[in-house]
């Protein structure tokens, strides 16, 4: 049997196929296999393209909670491939069989990005239902063969946790430290993360990085789903492996009966490779992101947008409190006002919401006065929603049938006052479409903030296997329903949102142009999400807050407008309020965002100082555009002024270094092209600045 061997877009891909149809994934590197590095054929049949388990099959390995020995993934035979190209780049299609399966490893590549996306397609060819446990969507095993070192000292595990008002806090540790050793040639032990629920970036993002420090690679990943996932890594054979899924029997309640003639596919997984670092990988799943989302103006053109939630109205608005603010958010040069929560009734509305219908004691002349005087005034007009709940005093919860909602144990999932609404209930669909289509024709809305505040959990029993698989599908309807939107609305734009940043995931963001960072309330804290936020989200798709508070100070407006500048701009802060000389940063600073604007939006991250903390005493975030360079520095409580910070890709060159934002000299800084570093000195704590380079 022919091997496999390719070598597209930086990336070596070696699959083997043994003279018995046995399949393997011996290799994924930017570097050229070494067969030195393989051990014996027993270890090597350990290198398995895909785990599949099924219900009543044994798990032939001595495995504790590892998806490894899974049946009957450890005896598919290899049927045939196809390797083409299509319009996305090299699409490389393995098609393997067992007793009544027939199942197709996919492989789709990009132009130029190292980094390809991986699903498993699986066929019920046998004449009853089989039960499906756990499908890997990417499984690899050798991820740290390269090199002489062992695997406990080579390697480094990046994880990103989250949670709400503090998203996007990576750490890195070596395997050991995270209670990985080498105790066998296979050990029980695994690191497993997993999320499970609507909110699928609560408490970690769908995603990580795995270096080989001796061998300077990174391996790095997403999980592209909006709901539940799983990935883990662990040692096998004296080899690590690492396995991407969506949800898992184990970890996610999900169970799926396929019958015959059916097919399953899984949650699609982005995987690539890089010879390099932490930042090196980010900087290619940025480029790859740009590559494989929806094309739209917004991520092009980077409009300002004015909300007026975040330490402003907090979902109290009225037309006698919104136009003052439109005058004001028009005068500093925003070009979207979007109305936040509380426009759809007279009090207190939590769990209530649901039929999304104006109030008229908010707004006595109709709230189509304000939306035409937004309008007016030169800015788009923009609502929030919250269309997947309906709140369980809704006078409509009580007319619709249960099957409108997740369901578990014969009662509807409940909330936080709210119930989970079912987008695979057509007549749901009807009411979701009803609302947009009103709000865009009637009120001219050209902006949405879809928010979503709750988690309802492992799934529903409605029409499905299991809870976990009344999920997956309800997850593939709404991506379904958000799809049919924009097909309908192609210049509207819709806010991704989940209490800030709790459904960061690029099922979503693959569709949606931007994405709410965090609820993050305090600036100050705010900062080291925005330092981070580039390894989730491309800076063009990131909303970041700047809040300047009423009588704050100058300081506190130009950290305010520091924190968003590199990103997208959600302006807010009771603006027609604040004295002349803080509105006027703020009209710099605006002014100043569209003019770098063109340049954010192909922008690629670096970090001076490293990814950030909470606790650190400074912070930094650069972006790479062409011949110019963008950098955010932040100083905290530092008892220091002056910070060095090395730059290193303008090492031996005699950078132009200005302080861009704001335009006054208040701040020092010294550029040294021998050592290629910045040294900047900022007048007090608690304040930032922004600085080109060129």
């Amino acid at each position: 049997m022919p091997n496999i061997s390719i070598c597209e877009n930086g990336i070596y891909l070696e699959v083997e196929i043994t003279e018995s149809r046995d399949v393997r994934l011996l290799h994924l590197s930017p570097f050229p296999l070494n067969v030195q590095e393989l051990d014996s054929e027993d270890a090597r049949r350990k290198f398995r393209i895909v785990e599949i388990q099924v219900t009543g099959m044994d798990q032939d390995d001595h495995h504790g909670a590892k998806y490894t020995g899974t049946l009957p993934g450890n005896r598919l035979k290899y049927v045939c491939h196809t390797d083409r190209h299509n319009e996305y780049g090299r699409k490389l299609e393995i098609v393997l069989e067992d007793e009544g399966l027939l199942v197709t490893v996919h492989y789709q590549m990009f132009n130029d990005i190292p980094v390809l996306r991986s699903w498993t397609e699986i066929t019920n060819s046998a004449n009853t239902p089989i039960g499906l446990e756990y499908v890997s969507s990417f499984a690899l095993t050798g991820i740290a063969k390269e090199g002489s070192s062992s695997w406990e000292a080579k390697s480094r595990l990046h994880v990103a946790h989250n949670t709400w008002h503090g998203e996007l806090q990576w750490r890195n540790n070596t395997l050991p430290e995270l209670g990985l050793t080498r105790a066998n040639a296979s050990s029980l032990k695994r690191l497993s993360y997993s999320t499970s629920g609507t909110w699928s970036s609560e408490g970690l993002l769908p995603m990580g990085c795995f270096e080989n420090v001796e061998r300077g690679t990174a391996l790095f990943w997403q999980i592209e789903h909006n709901g539940s996932w799983h990935w883990e890594i662990s040692d096998m054979a004296n080899h690590l492996y690492l396995q991407l899924s969506g949800p898992t029997e184990n970890e996610n309640h999900w169970w799926k009966s396929i019958g015959p003639g059916e097919t399953f596919v899984s949650v699609p997984v982005a995987v690539g490779i890089v010879e390099g670092a932490f930042e090196q990988a980010i900087g290619e799943l940025t480029r790859y992101r740009r590559a494989t989302r929806r094309p739209n103006v917004d991520n092009v053109q980077l409009p300002v947008i004015f909300n007026d939630y975040m330490n402003c109205l907090f979902a109290d608005p009225t037309t006698e409190k919104i136009l003052p603010l439109v005058d004001a958010a028009a005068e500093a040069g925003c070009e979207y006002y979007c109305i936040d929560a509380g426009w759809y009734a007279d009090g207190e509305w939590w769990d209530e919401v649901g039929l999304w219908q104006p109030s008229q004691t908010r707004f006595p002349g109709g709230l189509k006065e304000v939306t035409d005087y937004i309008r007016f005034k030169g800015m788009v007009p923009g609502l929030w929603l919250e269309l997947e709940v309906m709140g369980v005093h809704c006078p409509l919860a009580d007319t619709v049938g249960d099957d409108w909602f997740f369901m578990r144990h014969g009662k509807r999932v409940i909330d936080h006052g709210r119930y989970q609404m079912d987008f695979r209930n057509q007549e749901v669909v009807k009411h979701a479409d009803e609302v947009i289509d009103r709000l865009v024709k009637e009120y001219g809305v050209g902006y949405i903030k879809m928010d979503y505040n709750i988690n309802a959990g492992i799934g529903t029993e409605v029409k499905a296997d299991s809870f976990g698989d009344g999920l997956l599908q309800h997850n593939r309807a709404y991506l379904q329903w958000v799809d049919r939107v924009f097909e309908r609305y192609p210049d509207l734009v819709i806010e991704n949102c989940a209490s800030g940043g709790m459904r960061m995931d690029y099922a979503l963001l693959s569709r949606h142009s931007i994405q709410s960072s965090s609820d993050q309330t305090d600036y100050r804290k705010y900062a080291a999400i925005v330092a981070a936020a580039p390894t989730a989200i491309t800076p063009e798709q990131c909303a970041v807050w700047s809040y300047p508070l009423r009588d704050g100070s100058e300081e506190e407006v130009i950290f305010n407008l520091v924190n968003c500048m590199l990103m997208r701009v959600h302006q807010s802060g009771h603006l027609a309020e604040i004295s002349p000389n803080r509105f006027a940063l703020i009209r710099e600073g605006l002014d100043y965002y569209k003019s770098i604007r063109k340049d954010l939006a192909g922008g690629l991250p670096y970090w001076p100082l490293g990814l950030p903390s909470y606790g650190d005493s400074w912070l930094c975030l650069g972006l790479r555009c062409g011949d110019k360079s963008y950098l955010a520095i932040w100083r905290l409580e530092s008892t220091e002024d002056t910070i060095e910070l090395p730059i290193h890709f303008l090492a031996g060159l005699d950078a132009d270094v200005r302080c861009s934002y704001p335009q006054r000299q208040d701040c020092a800084w010294k550029w040294n092209p021998e050592g290629g570093v910045l040294t900047v000195t900022l007048p007090s704590m608690n304040c930032a600045r922004l600085f080109e380079l060129q």
